[in-house]
């Protein structure tokens, strides 16, 4: 039986609709919970995937939440190996920056509901074949990323520019959130991390709006998850090959 060990940062940061999806599939899942063991040093040993989840905290903040570095040894170690990984939200940052790219704050945040729209290769990209050229997908982000020069642009949004990348052929990351579901997304905005962030928005976002828009997303989103995260899986046994790091990325995950 296949297995697939998935990094969680957040009580409420969980796998949504990929649990149904891999368990489906006959996959085993192991949690590793970085906020419940920050200490916890997993190994990727008899894995066949890595599913990095989403969490408030930043790439840079490697200093104070430590468990950023091992992860990031261990995304490196995947790479290497060939295992595929899907990094969601903070997961697609952490592929990005062992890839060679800096991550960074935002100049906008992205709260709700935005238009992600392919690119050329994105169209192509057997992963997000279901999709439409543009279609409007959930968000929760402050900090972004530039594409690994390694990887392939796959989408953006009029904010963020780095919406989804691809390495390889087995490897994504995937800035926006295709694994919420209604319950998922009202145990966010009931958060006070995110509550706060919509005061300080100052109008520009609605927890009433973006429950309102959720109704009109969801079964899209939802079927696009199914399909999406499906395909992801097929993924889950190829043979090794050379892996192309930048040049700056061990510099701020120094194991002590």
């Amino acid at each position: 039986m296949k297995k697939v060990l998935v990094f969680q940062h957040v009580a409420n940061r969980i796998l949504g609709t990929l649990n149904p999806t891999l368990k489906g599939q006959g996959l085993r899942i192991r949690y590793v919970n970085f906020d419940r063991n920050p200490m916890e040093r997993p190994t990727l040993d008899k894995y066949h995937g890595l599913i990095v989840l989403g969490g408030h905290m930043g790439v840079y903040e490697a200093d104070t939440y430590t468990h950023i570095k091992v992860e990031m040894k261990l995304i490196e170690e995947a790479l290497k190996k060939n295992i595929p990984i899907l990094g969601i939200c903070l997961g697609s940052q952490l592929i990005a920056h062992v890839l060679g790219s800096e991550v960074r704050k935002n100049n906008e945040k992205e709260i709700g509901w935005y238009d992600i729209s392919l690119t050329p290769e994105g169209e192509k990209d057997a992963l997000l074949f279901n999709f439409q050229k543009s279609e409007k997908i959930f968000q929760l982000h402050g900090d972004t990323f530039d594409i690994p020069k390694s990887s392939v642009h796959l989408a953006s949004s009029k904010i963020c520019n780095s919406q989804a990348f691809r390495y390889g052929d087995n490897v994504y990351g995937l800035q926006f959130h295709l694994e919420v579901d209604t319950a998922m997304i009202n145990r966010w905005l009931d958060n006070p991390l995110n509550q706060q962030a919509i005061i300080e928005s100052e109008g520009k976002f609605s927890a009433e709006q973006i429950r309102s828009d959720t109704s009109l997303y969801i079964d899209r989103s939802m079927d696009l998850s199914r399909k999406t995260f499906g395909q992801f899986i097929n993924h889950f046994a190829l043979p090794p090959r050379p892996i192309l790091l930048g040049s700056h990325h061990s510099k701020n995950f120094k194991l002590t």
